[in-house]
């Protein structure tokens, strides 16, 4: 599991609106990678939103984010237009990125156990090396929290 002070795992990753997300194109920059379980759906758009509305305050600290899910990336370009998304949302579909930071996770709903993506988030600095990790971050309250920790990198 990735933990503050560790070197941030590498990924090459399709992305919304015909982008690619490269951790070799984001080195000396700042990044926030930040995992969702499934687009369109109401606590990811709270969180998707917030951090939208937070982006040009991001973007100032220099702030690269992307937010990466399970979803094919069909399903998250509709969500990235649906609600006008100007970051990259990354299709992680065998979840091997989110194996390596660890947010693919065994969960249990009303009695159900199944594998599924954790909501946590990784802030990594131009040196490559995770800075803070927030895990089972609430929604409403995560785009808040980014942007003190990034303006303290």
């Amino acid at each position: 599991m990735i933990a503050v002070g560790d070197k941030a795992p590498s990924f090459h990753l399709a992305a919304s609106r015909d982008r690619v997300v490269d951790s070799g194109d984001l080195a000396g920059r700042p990044y926030l990678l930040y995992f969702y379980p499934k687009a369109d759906t109401p606590g990811c758009t709270t969180q998707a939103c917030g951090i939208q509305e937070a982006l040009p305050q991001l973007g100032k600290l220099g702030l690269v984010v992307i937010g990466v899910s399970p979803d094919p990336v069909a399903q998250i370009d509709a969500f990235a237009d649906k609600f006008n998304l100007e970051f990259p949302l990354a299709s992680d579909p065998d979840h091997g990125l989110a194996d390596a930071y660890g947010t693919w996770v065994e969960k249990k709903n009303y009695g159900r156990t199944y594998f599924g993506m954790e909501r946590s988030s990784f802030l990594v600095g131009a040196d490559g090396i995770v800075k803070n990790v927030w895990r089972k971050v609430k929604p409403e309250a995560h785009a808040v929290l980014v942007a003190e920790a990034a303006s303290k990198l």
